[in-house]
């Protein structure tokens, strides 16, 4: 539990200390001990058993009980203890502040690197406008207390009812504005665990003391609704399926509402058991996730009575919960699964991509513009360090020499070559295929085509004939067999390949092939507060209508894995379009370059099935080429291991949303991209539509559409969610029901002859319309 500065494979971990844990400290202090309080004692062991950062409670039970009788009376209470409470909580109202018991924390060297958990019975979602006034209250007399104190980090309790989850924003974003310096985290469980729990006793009923409105209103508790303190009003099991995704939509409209604040972070409670669906659990992956509560209730101890199954902010490690392994156990098992996670290791291991990325994870880069600029020469090393991306240029040369007659003399073009690193693959592959060829190698930039005389003179000799100038402008000796290029961006044509190759296509023989031979761009819809918060933190429209290249780290892919049976929504990544070289087809003026750029355009519209409710941020780009034959270059997700497993040269592309469009579980989204040119630029623009299907027999689509909102409640509590005695990790209880895909068309008779149809639920502006925003320079 902390914040990382820093890409580190270890998480740090922390304990949550307990008001019973101050106490039994207390209670072991003699008067003889000098400057030494319960609180440093208790900070003093936990760090001794390895723990970085303490949590505990900032107020004590004696603030708990002043609160409920200042502001919270039974029904039954005499009208002298009314007036007496109304008065009371009048004067606290007017000058908030705390008794010296009624905190935990009272000195600097107490407080210091200390994260705090308000109050845990504070409502701020609370049905009764004047319970949530005083809690609201009370919330900012705690953090008050806290920046008084030089804490940074306070933890809330989870909101309770999701029909007043906008009040509990409200507060939460006037505390963001009030504490500038103070970081706000929302504690949330994964879900709602209540669903698979029985239901409980509600508690008393209470009154809260609002002062009177108008003198002729007379006593505010005659005139104040009754307000049942929710514990854990429970949920019919028929609605497990809302359930799983209302924790996260209580957090994405707080967020939301505080305007993707950098100040507001997320305590996910792992408290409950997981769910076995997949999709419930990567959707936090896209959020902002600083801490992570796991209570030692959801270790389950091996057959050897040690504990088994961790995670990150332990508590209640000190109960005894396991028969074996004492305290230092669960930390040991944290530390074991991090060891042994593929992620870890990955990164640890040199030339794999995560090795190499580390540093720049979510990490916003604009693309490169190869035509207007010269790239210097770090940038070359930079892509140089790519074993893999020469690797397969050199074997794709190999067997395109291979492919003719061992006594023909071939002429190899190398077209943007750099500082020569496809000039020596070639070589090697020449070799290997015993062959010979005459080498041209064509560069633009004035200081590379430096480096490629020295390495000429030092190296190739008169085996290779360099030419100085743009591809598209200058004329080779003699036409070319073989012509290779690495021109590709993140999306493929990004960096303006088809356009530099359209000019250099003069260069081959009317037989001569192209390496590449062809590209495709692919998309993905995303979630990613991150990303969304890096794109938009320039505060210009610019921003959010420019794509960038990122190496994708808090993201959530939102499309479903799987295209639907009937063709209507296609796979997770769908491909955009395809470009391919030579061009057999293309209309050629005299010098053998195309009239206009127009045959460059593209434009694409592609429709995913979103499974579990999301928001979309943006668009992940990919690309995929064809280098020759079957061998080929991918920074496709579901196929880059398998054509170019850890290959560095290439993040994906990231297309931002300026407003996030929340979707549905079971919903549709319909993307549409175009590839536009004119003579000067080439640039992008992308809109997106979301969709829903309904049966149309029992209404009309705007009535099935207002259902009756989700009305459950959260306990704050730990003990709520660890209560639950779950015999595994995984949630043993029946999958949502989603909407089957065959019933995504139009019009479509399901079973017992109920017909479906398409309803728009949303869509996004036009971005970068014309180019306003970002394009690439021809």
């Amino acid at each position: 539990m902390d914040y990382q500065e820093s890409w580190d494979h270890c998480a740090t971990l922390s304990t949550s200390l307990t008001l019973s844990d101050i106490s039994k400290a207390c209670r072991g202090l003699s008067d003889f001990q000098g400057d030494e309080t319960a609180v440093l004692k208790v900070i003093g062991d936990s760090k001794q058993k390895g723990y970085k950062r303490v949590c505990m409670p900032l107020t004590t039970e004696k603030w708990k009980e002043r609160w409920s009788k200042m502001c919270l009376l039974p029904n039954e209470s005499s009208d002298e203890d009314k007036e007496s409470a109304s008065k009371a909580a009048e004067a606290w109202r007017l000058n908030p502040a705390f008794q010296r018991d009624e905190v935990t924390i009272t000195r600097l060297d107490e407080a210091e690197g200390i994260i705090v958990m308000v109050s845990e019975w504070l409502e701020l979602d609370a049905a009764d406008d004047w319970v949530r006034h005083d809690a609201e209250i009370a919330l900012k007399q705690e953090l008050a207390y806290a920046s008084y104190l030089n804490i940074h980090t306070v933890i809330l309790p989870s909101p309770r009812n999701r029909d007043h989850v906008a009040s509990y924003a409200r507060i939460v974003n006037s505390c963001l504005t009030k504490f500038p310096y103070i970081y706000i985290s929302i504690r949330l469980p994964i879900y709602n665990p209540s669903v698979f729990q029985p239901s409980s006793p509600s508690s008393p009923v209470l009154r809260p003391t609002s002062p009177p409105m108008h003198a002729s209103l007379g006593s505010s508790s005659s005139i104040a609704p009754s307000l049942v303190i929710s514990e854990s009003e429970q949920l019919p099991a028929s609605n497990s399926g809302v359930s799983l995704n209302a924790t996260w939509e209580m957090w994405d409209l707080i967020r939301t509402m505080c305007d993707y604040n950098m100040k507001l972070t997320l305590t996910l409670d792992l408290s409950p058991a997981l769910p076995t669906t997949l999709g419930v659990l990567s959707k936090w992956a896209a959020e902002s996730v600083r801490h992570i509560f796991l209570p030692a209730s959801t270790f389950i101890a091996n057959v050897k009575g040690y504990p088994h199954r961790p995670m990150i902010i332990l508590a209640e490690v000190g109960e005894g919960r396991h028969t074996r392994g004492g305290e230092n156990a669960y930390s040991q098992y944290v530390r074991h699964l991090e060891k042994t996670s593929p992620a870890v290791q990955a990164a640890k291991k040199a030339g794999t991509v995560e090795n190499f990325a580390q540093g720049y994870q979510d990490y916003l880069q604009a693309p490169l513009q190869p035509l207007m600029d010269n790239l210097p020469s770090i940038t070359y090393q930079t892509f140089e360090q790519d074993p893999i991306k020469y690797m397969q240029y050199e074997e794709a040369m190999f067997r395109a020499f291979l492919d003719h007659p061992v006594d023909e003399k071939l002429v190899v073009c190398v077209a943007g070559a750099g500082r020569g690193p496809l000039v020596a693959r070639c070589f090697k592959a020449l070799e290997r295929s015993n062959r010979e060829a005459t080498v041209i190698a064509v560069e633009k930039n004035p200081n590379a085509f430096v480096t490629l005389q020295e390495r000429q003179i030092k190296e190739w000799g008169n085996k290779v004939q360099l030419i100085f100038g743009d591809m598209r402008l200058i004329d080779v000796p003699e036409k070319a067999d073989i012509l290779v290029s690495e021109l590709l961006g993140s999306f493929g044509d990004n960096e303006l390949s088809p356009e530099c190759l359209d000019g250099a296509m003069r260069f081959l023989k009317p037989t001569g092939i192209s390496i590449p031979s062809s590209y495709t761009a692919h998309l993905a819809p995303l979630s990613s507060s991150k990303l969304y918060n890096e794109a938009r933190s320039t505060k210009t429209e610019k921003g959010l209508e420019t794509p960038y290249v990122v190496m994708f780290q808090a993201v959530n892919i939102l499309s479903g894995t799987k295209a639907s049976a009937d063709g209507r929504c296609g796979p997770q990544v769908q491909e955009c379009w395809e470009f391919e070289h030579p061009r057999r087809d293309a209309v050629l003026d005299s010098q053998g370059l195309p009239f206009t750029n127009s045959h460059n355009a593209r434009s694409a519209k592609l429709r995913f099935y979103i499974p579990h409710a999301g928001i979309l941020h943006g668009l992940a780009g990919y690309f995929e080429a064809v280098l020759y034959g079957n061998i080929g270059i991918s920074i496709h997700p579901h196929r880059k291991d398998q054509v170019s497993k850890d290959m560095l040269s290439w993040f994906p592309l990231f297309f931002p949303f300026r407003e996030p469009l929340y979707l549905p579980s079971s919903s549709e989204l319909q993307v549409s991209i175009w590839r536009i040119t004119n003579d000067r630029r080439v640039w992008y623009e992308w809109h997106a539509e979301s969709f829903i299907s309904v049966p149309n027999s029992a209404g009309t689509s705007e009535e099935l559409l207002m259902g009756q909102p989700f009305s459950g409640s959260f306990s704050a509590s730990s003990s709520s969610f660890s209560s639950m005695g779950a015999p595994s990790p995984l949630v043993d209880s029946k999958e949502p029901a989603f909407l089957d895909m065959t019933r995504m068309n139009t019009n479509y008779a399901g079973s017992g002859g109920v017909e479906y149809e398409t309803v728009k639920i949303g869509h996004t502006s036009l971005h970068n319309a014309g180019g306003r925003s970002s394009w690439i320079g021809l």
